[in-house]
Order: C-alpha cells, then structure tokens, then sequence
C-alpha cells in the first residue's frame, strides 16, 4: 500500500498533465482518477473537487514559503543569510513552476474558484515577511523597493525560463546571481 502523501501528490501531478492538455474547465474528477488508476471514491478521499486540487497546490507552496520564513528569522542578518533566502526561494519557485504556468494558462477559471483571491492576499502577506526578511530590520524604502524587484524578477524569470531550459541548476544560479545584484 502507498503511503497517503504519495497518492496525493500522484493526484496532483496527474490533475497538472490533465489540466495541461485539455484545460482545467473541461477535465473532470473521473479523468483524474482514471489516469491515476484509483476509483473516483479513492480520489474523493483525498480531494472533493477540481478546486481542492488547486488549493493543495497553493497550500503546498504556502508551506514551502512558510518553512523559509520560520528558517529565516531563526537566522542572523547580514549577505549571507540574504542570498540563502533568495536561493531557496528560488528553489521553491522552480518546483512550483508548472503549477505557476498551469493558473497562468487558465487565469479566467481561476479567478472563479471564490478564495482565488483571498490566497493573493495570503501570498502578498508572505512576500511582505520575505521583503523585511532580505531588506533587514528599519531599511530604507531602497532596500525594500530592491529585495522586492529581487524576488518579482526571481519569480518571473523562474517561469519564463523554466520550459527553457534543460539545465534547471544553472537557472537557479544565474537567476540567484541577478537576484543578488539586485538586493546589494
């Protein structure tokens, strides 16, 4: 028997390839579960709609930026907890780049899930953290305005370049470079 964890994030991948290539209003729970292998009831039990499936997806990565923000304010300031910051983050982001991609692609079906837009707000409370976490205590309007140009541009290029690239180590690393600069 595989472990819950396992089947949830085997649901999660399967409902991405689905929504990829026939949208996220025409795939349906049955699709999911039949291209899982499991019996509808099997996937219910672990996501009651095409919804839930999306949220796990921004839970997941809300935990992700969760965990790096507990990791970060455990830890001293100074450059070099700055650029473990924007290295992990990145890190995040390049994991979640196919879940980006995929709410990008079908932004109309997302803004009608009701809580679409009480989970930006969820986010922007995140980036807030993260931005006073990369600027440091009393920073200027400068060092704000920077860390957030850092982390915008990390997801943005993350993205962008994401499908471009067979070398995710070394996007990582010019992303974390320019991430950097941008933040000195």
């Amino acid at each position: 028997m595989q472990p819950r964890t396992d089947t949830r994030s085997r649901a999660q991948k399967v409902a991405l390839e689905l929504f990829a290539e026939h949208g996220y209003e025409k795939t349906s729970l049955r699709e999911i579960a039949e291209r899982l292998g499991v019996t509808k009831a099997a996937l219910y039990y672990h996501f009651k709609s095409k919804e839930d499936i999306v949220h796990s997806f921004t839970d997941d990565y809300f935990n992700e930026i969760d965990d790096l923000i507990e990791w970060a304010k455990a830890q001293p300031t100074g450059e070099a907890t700055r650029r473990e910051i924007l290295d992990r983050y990145i890190a995040i982001v390049l994991t979640g780049a196919e879940v980006f991609r995929f709410i990008e692609q079908n932004r109309a079906a997302m803004q009608s899930i009701d809580s679409h837009k009480e989970r930006f707000t969820q986010f922007r409370s995140r980036l807030d953290v993260l931005v006073d976490l990369i600027a440091g205590p009393d920073a200027s309007l400068r060092a704000r305005v920077r860390a957030a140009a850092a982390l915008f541009a990390t997801s943005t290029s993350c993205m962008y370049f994401w499908a471009r690239t067979d070398d995710p180590a070394s996007l990582q690393a010019i992303v974390l470079e320019i991430a950097t600069d941008l933040t000195a």
